[in-house]
């Protein structure tokens, strides 16, 4: 691990050496100014690749949550495949045999396999 981006913070700390034997403000460390510097670009770097893609991945998870309707074919968390029968405030009831129903919380649904047509779309092509 030689890479000069591992070193950074090393030459950036007070009394750090860039060769020669120089000590001191003038041996090249930039000395408390280098944390000032290299705290926000870590910061910077950590919400780009962390929180950014996780906020956009929430209000992925929540559209979609807003956007079941009857008919849609779904798979929850624990990996059940249904058809959603009805869909209430914070559940979602679905169908996932000839005479089984079962109510789930819509945080349980992970994705949305299919979206049925609507059968007034339908009606309306032929």
């Amino acid at each position: 691990m030689n890479a000069p981006l591992f070193n950074l913070p090393l030459l950036l700390l007070p009394g750090a050496e860039s060769g020669g034997g120089a000590t001191g403000a003038a041996s090249g460390g930039l000395g408390q100014w280098g944390i000032l510097i290299v705290m926000p670009l870590i910061i910077l770097v950590f919400y780009f690749l962390v929180m950014r893609p996780q906020n956009k991945k929430q209000k992925e998870a929540k559209k979609m949550l807003e956007g079941l309707r009857k008919g849609d074919r779904i798979v929850t968390i624990g990996g059940l495949r249904g058809t959603v029968v009805s869909v209430k405030d914070d559940a979602v009831i679905l169908k996932v045999d000839d005479n089984t129903k079962l109510e789930y919380s819509k945080s349980a649904v992970a994705t949305v396999l299919k979206r049925e047509e609507e059968p007034a779309a339908e009606l309306a092509k032929e």
